[in-house]
């Protein structure tokens, strides 16, 4: 039979099926009850059978409409497009650019990591801080680059549904709106402001060509599910944009889980010479820090 049959559909396999929509349910005893006529005009027929467990099946067979029932193996279609045809159903991890509509959740994943202990009212003071201080702004030396990333659950991998525009900003953050957001589970900020980089030369000039990431963030709920890995991978590419030939960072040393996923990624330690006065993320007094860096492939280098 020819025809075109819809996505994720599979046509019926039996020729002895007339063009007629059948309906089929599971019978352990291997009886039907008569077939039924529905209203005048439709000109279809149904045939119902009630399953051993007691619920009615209603699954639609027809070489016609190219559906079949799944408890017949044969003809099933075993290439699914749900993902295409619904993406909200099937939820994925998405690393883009942080936009006005995530400041907030920015805000509450960076307090919330970093600030654990903090209660009310204290944690909404940080977090209010921390909000005004996105849509504030940072300045960015000229010349420099900086950006801030978010990893979204829940969202819709083609995220073309959208109100605003790129052009409209706020704090270096784009003015759009998604119809099908999701929440942010972690958070990243690439720069090349060099910033905690040691200066060079006598003059103390900025160090150029290396990428500097910080405040890396990863919601409790939605760790160990590699979202860190993937937020360094796309500040890596982002920085290989820039023109960047190394990225570096700065880890806490007790915190041996970053370490780990960091050496996983291709960082190493840099030793810092005694008595060198490098920049340091200004954080609790008495926390030591690893420098680490890492070398980034030439783009279209594997």
């Amino acid at each position: 039979m020819s025809g075109r049959v819809p996505l994720g559909l599979s046509p019926s396999s039996s020729p002895s099926l007339s063009s007629s929509p059948v309906l089929h349910g599971n019978n352990s005893h291997n009886t039907q009850t008569p077939a039924l006529r529905v209203p005048p005009g439709l000109g279809i027929r149904v045939r119902v059978s009630r399953s051993s467990r007691g619920r009615g099946g209603l699954l639609p067979s027809s070489p016609a409409l190219g559906i079949r029932n799944p408890s017949r193996p044969a003809g099933i279609c075993k290439a699914s497009q749900s993902v295409d045809l619904f993406p909200s159903i099937c939820p994925e991890v998405v690393v883009r650019d942080a936009r006005l509509e995530d400041c907030w959740e920015v805000a509450d994943t960076h307090c919330s990591s970093f600030f654990p202990d903090y209660t009310f009212p204290v944690d909404l003071v940080l977090r209010i801080d921390r909000f005004v201080a996105l849509l504030s702004g940072f300045s960015v030396p000229p010349g420099c680059m900086r950006t801030c990333l978010v990893a979204v659950t829940g969202s819709s991998v083609n995220d073309n549904l959208y109100v605003g525009c790129e052009d409209f900003k706020v704090g270096g953050f784009e003015g759009r709106f998604s119809f099908n957001k999701g929440s942010v589970a972690g958070i990243l900020t690439v720069d090349t402001m060099a910033d905690f980089l040691p200066r060079k030369g006598p003059l103390r000039q900025r160090r150029s060509g290396i990428a500097y990431i910080s405040n890396v963030a990863v919601r409790e709920a939605d760790r160990r599910r590699g979202i860190a890995k993937m937020l360094i991978a796309k500040a890596e590419a982002r920085a290989r944009s820039w023109g960047c030939r190394s990225v570096a960072l700065h880890c806490d040393a007790s915190n041996l889980a970053a370490m780990r996923l960091y050496k996983g990624q291709g960082f190493k330690c840099i030793s810092v010479p005694e008595h060198a006065r490098w920049p340091q993320p200004k954080t609790s007094p008495g926390t030591k820090f690893n420098f680490m860096m890492k070398l980034l492939p030439r783009n279209g280098a594997s």
